[in-house]
């Protein structure tokens, strides 16, 4: 959530990154919630002054009645009395200026850094690097949705039978694969000095509000009514929620953890390629890095954590580009994020596998996530989130790349993790 200081005090700059990212209503929403505060702090004036008058007239009317002028002292509450009206008016009034505030900023996207490009879609990215060369396929090579039939290592009938489309059932060697990169990954975390946590995968209303989930892709969650409570969509969820409403000491930052989950999400997507297999599912693993750090620190973790995904994806050896995401494609909560891409040889694309973005201090305002300054006064973190890395695409990727005709080759990374080396 944009902080009220910073649209009070660089208005500008906040209605020229919101056009970036072609944000429509802009204007009228930030025009909107500065008038609600002009009004908020003339009422306040008057809570305060009729608060100071009541205070005033308790003192009097307690040493008028300590003197025995009680008719005095009557005289006097019937004053009190209005005024204690004109403040429960005044304090009910606050309350609903600060409720349509907080509504008001909930609907205004974060920022976008001054290096995000202007543009309208994911055509107007920006292409940072491409590193690897495309493999060349055999004569007869096979999209994975294919290849997933051809060696029996992942059924999504059975998933369709138990549950429903975009819910796929792993299978032998499909099965070992998966727990193979999901340790792989975090075990990759770890020595890069990020401490694993296990989160739950339900998480609370106020948690999806703390990270930004809420309201803004409220329709894409799965939602347990009888509960309310929330499917994560990614474990950034709960684990940037640990730290909600918590001062941390500038000692223990900055912050690193990583955790794996499933991740859900309700998008059904479109018809076609883009979302055949593994391409788009309701059900996936995932892997995730978070970083919590001062604000001055925030971009060269940002760019850390860019190159931990990039070595990932080197010891997978596959292709790979990154890229600068623009101001139109750019996800509501990020200031700034680069997507990771892998080129996927038998679909001929590139399949986005991780995004590595920087909230600044969009979510940490919505989290109270603070540290104590020098001087003692709290200030908001910057928060931070990367994939590293999610496994459909990743999968998809390995089997197509690596197809051959004796089977699927698989990189030196995986070997002992996976307890084989080919998919046969």
């Amino acid at each position: 959530m944009l902080q009220l200081s910073v649209l009070k005090e660089q208005t500008e700059r906040v209605l020229a990154g919101l056009a970036k990212r072609n944000f429509k209503t802009a204007e009228a929403d930030v025009q909107a919630v500065l008038d609600l505060d002009q009004r908020r702090r003339s009422l306040q004036t008057q809570h305060d002054t009729a608060q100071a008058e009541a205070n005033d007239l308790a003192r009097r009317i307690g040493s008028l009645m300590k003197s025995g002028e009680k008719a005095e002292a009557e005289a006097l509450k019937s004053r009190t009395t209005a005024l204690k009206t004109q403040i429960k008016a005044h304090a009910d009034e606050l309350a609903a200026i600060e409720q349509q505030q907080t509504e008001l900023l909930y609907k205004l996207p974060n920022v976008p850094h001054e290096s995000v490009p202007a543009g309208r879609s994911a055509a107007d990215n920006e292409v940072v690097r491409e590193v690897g060369q495309k493999p060349e396929l055999p004569p007869g090579a096979q999209p994975h949705w294919e290849l997933i039939k051809k060696y029996d290592i992942i059924d999504f009938d059975l998933g369709i039978k138990i549950t429903g489309a975009g819910f796929p059932v792993y299978k032998g060697q499909g099965a070992r694969l998966q727990r193979a990169l999901v340790n792989f990954f975090l075990d990759q975390a770890r020595d890069a000095g990020y401490t694993e946590v296990q989160p739950p995968i339900l998480v609370n209303e106020a948690s999806g509000y703390g990270t930004g989930q809420l309201p803004d892709k409220e329709g894409q969650m799965y939602h347990d009514a009888a509960d309310n409570l929330y499917l994560i969509p990614t474990s950034e969820v709960p684990i940037t929620n640990l730290y909600r409403d918590e001062i941390i000491a500038p000692e223990k930052l900055p912050v690193r953890n990583t955790g794996y989950t499933p991740c859900f999400r309700r998008e059904a997507g479109s018809w076609g390629a883009d979302v055949r297999g593994l391409n788009r599912l309701h059900q996936f693993d995932k892997v995730e890095i978070v970083q919590i750090t001062q604000p001055e620190d925030s971009y060269t973790a940002h760019a850390q954590m860019v190159a931990h995904v990039e070595k990932l994806l080197q010891l997978l050896e596959l292709p790979y580009r990154v890229l600068r995401l623009c101001g139109g494609d750019m996800g509501f909560t990020s200031a700034l994020t680069y997507d990771l891409e892998v080129w996927s040889a038998a679909q001929g694309r590139w399949l986005e596998v991780s995004s590595v973005s920087n909230f600044e201090t969009f979510q940490a305002n919505r989290l109270k996530c603070r540290y104590r300054a020098e001087g003692g006064k709290t200030q908001l973190l910057h928060t931070l989130n990367g994939s590293a890395l999610a496994l459909p695409r990743i999968v998809a990727a390995l089997l197509e790349n690596n197809q051959t005709a004796e089977g699927i080759n698989l990189p030196a990374a995986l070997h002992a993790y996976c307890g084989f080396t080919q998919i046969k």
